[in-house]
């Protein structure tokens, strides 16, 4: 409930006193540690109704509190807004006065809500409090399930005339029509409630392929007709802001839209290619990735080990892996546990992906010369104690970054390389020199997403002995092992698989290791080190999600 207002639903607690202060703290640090919402932790500890919530909110928000059942509205009031925009702000228009129309919403709190119906109707708009699961119900009641809509799409679709060579006004035109609209609409829908993480539109000679990334694989939606490509992708050029008669460059822009009734950030991507533009849209929804060190599957020592570093008076911090191996979301993470009023930090990103309350954040902007190596050499004159910058990329950057962390400052960055030793191979190679990367290198931590064994049709099995030699381990270690995968189900997608599990290993730089760091030594040599040292590598922690049942050998044995 309320997933992304913790601290609003915290602060509406507070001032209504309906717990004492200790209390509050208490349940907060247990919201951090499950993920939870902070409001679905309080009735779950059973320290408070959902109702008491509900009511202390109305009363904070200066607005009515619906208390169940709810009814459904009369037909002109239903008729106010189309079935597509009350799935898609979770509202019901509730009753009208002469001077104001009264809405029940899911997220009562997201205020951009007001000002898009406000605009949309042309009247003066309130949100009213209720049971969210209600709310849901009471829309499904009201305007039928999103699968009618989709249906009345595509019936709507076949009398809809598009012309393929259309020019930019009529392109324009064509991206503002109600079936256009309404279809791209759809597809964030179902994009979010799947929890994709990209939207892939690909237009090639003879279909308009629609493609959605869940736990790291692409899943193909039913293909929309060829005619509709140019449309669609103009009205996604169209809400992110770009040049639509810009077809022959890359273009990159970002849209803040609402789906299903919360704030949904996409970051979108254009390529030119032969049968027109390919469109990428990053899904950024923090509802989905839960900021918190607690909610990333991380053994314990290695958890223990990043809060020590990231709490050290100065030095570097280094995560690495392959492009969406999760290293941004484990920077965050990590900055959450800092993130208290008496430390400043600031992060140069590109682009920044999640906005975090107390935190400086910085868009980097190559075309106006704003570069990594800039950014960071301001953050010095600006006094900060922690600094993260989205990757070092460069020498240049490198070097900066060393001269932070030797003046006194923490430096989180990120690198691509296969695993945590390898990222000292990869600064001498840029340039830097070996006696400072051993003088000012804290720890590297290297890591990997694999995807989790569905656990609804979670199955055990003996697996071929060719497999378990790939493993590279002792049969007899393994003997009382129990294997599993995913038969596949309704709930995974028939895939077998739900969900993401992190793989890490953390490399924490001792005395050992600074000398071999400066005297070259091979990363080979690093590795053995490290181990010595008590390192775990990626494949023993593959291993123990193997053995704990959280994903399959296959999956590994891809990533490690």
């Amino acid at each position: 409930m309320f997933d992304d207002h913790n601290e609003s639903i915290k602060e509406v607690v507070l001032s209504a006193q309906l717990l004492d202060i200790v209390e509050v703290e208490e349940e907060w640090n247990a919201h951090i540690q499950t993920g939870k919402s902070f409001a679905d932790t309080l009735t779950d500890a059973g320290l408070l109704e959902r109702n008491d919530i509900l009511k202390a909110l109305a009363t904070h928000l200066h607005t009515e509190f619906l208390p169940p059942p709810l009814e459904r509205p009369e037909e002109h009031l239903a008729r106010l807004i189309k079935p597509e925009q009350a799935h898609k702000y979770g509202v019901v228009p509730y009753y009208a006065e002469p001077n104001k129309l009264t809405f029940v919403a899911k997220d009562p709190l997201n205020f951009s809500i007001v000002d898009d119906l406000s605009f949309i109707l042309q009247r003066d708009v309130e949100l009213a409090v209720s049971d969210p699961d209600l709310v849901q119900e009471l829309i499904i009641q009201t305007y039928g399930d999103q699968k009618s809509t989709i249906e009345d799409f595509l019936h709507e679709i076949e009398n809809l005339s598009l012309s393929a060579d259309a020019d930019d006004s009529e392109l324009t035109q064509q991206a503002n029509r109600t079936p256009i609209i309404r279809f791209v609409d759809l597809v964030l829908q179902e994009a979010v409630k799947a929890k994709a993480s990209d939207i892939h539109f690909e237009p090639f000679e003879d279909q308009f392929r629609i493609r959605y990334r869940i736990d790291g694989s692409l899943y193909e939606m039913a293909p929309p007709p060829k005619s509709l490509a140019p449309s669609v992708i103009a009205r996604v050029k169209v809400m992110s802001s770009l040049n639509i008669a810009e077809k022959r460059v890359p273009q990159d822009g970002r849209i803040k839209t609402i789906v299903g009734g919360r704030p949904v950030d996409l970051r979108v991507s254009t390529l030119p290619t032969q049968f027109g533009e390919s469109v990428v849209l990053r899904i950024l929804d923090k509802s989905v990735v839960n900021l918190d060190l607690v909610n990333l599957s991380m053994q314990d020592e290695i958890m223990a080990g990043i809060r020590d570093l990231v709490n050290r008076p100065n030095g570097i911090f280094i995560v690495t892996g392959p492009t969406g191996s999760g290293k941004t979301t484990t920077l965050y993470s990590a900055l959450r546990e800092v993130n208290v009023v008496d430390v400043k930090i600031l992060t140069a990103e590109d682009p920044v992906e999640y906005e975090i309350e107390g935190i400086m954040q910085v868009q980097i902007n190559h075309q106006v010369g704003l570069s990594f190596a800039s950014a960071l050499r301001s953050f010095l004159r600006q006094d900060p104690d922690t600094i993260m910058v989205g990757e070092i990329r460069d020498l240049e950057t490198a070097q900066i970054a060393v001269q932070a962390s030797l003046t006194g400052h923490v430096v989180l960055s990120t690198l691509h390389t296969n695993d945590a030793p390898g990222a000292v191979t990869r600064l001498i190679d840029m340039g830097l020199e070996p006696y400072l990367i051993a003088a000012s290198l804290e720890g590297i931590l290297g890591q990997r997403l694999l995807r989790r064994v569905c656990k609804n049709c979670r199955t055990a099995y003996e697996p071929d002995k060719s497999i378990i030699d790939m493993l590279g381990v002792d049969p007899l270690e393994i003997a009382d092992k129990q294997f599993y995968y995913g038969r596949g189900c309704t709930e995974c997608t028939r895939s077998g698989y739900k969900g993401r599990q992190g793989l890490f290993e953390l490399m924490l730089i001792n005395d050992r290791l600074r000398d071999l760091i400066t005297s070259r030594a091979p990363t080979l040599m690093l590795k053995q080190s490290a181990i010595e040292n008590g390192m775990k590598t990626l494949r023993d922690d593959g291993l123990r999600c193997i053995f704990d049942g959280l994903t399959t050998i296959e999956e590994v044995l891809k990533y490690t």
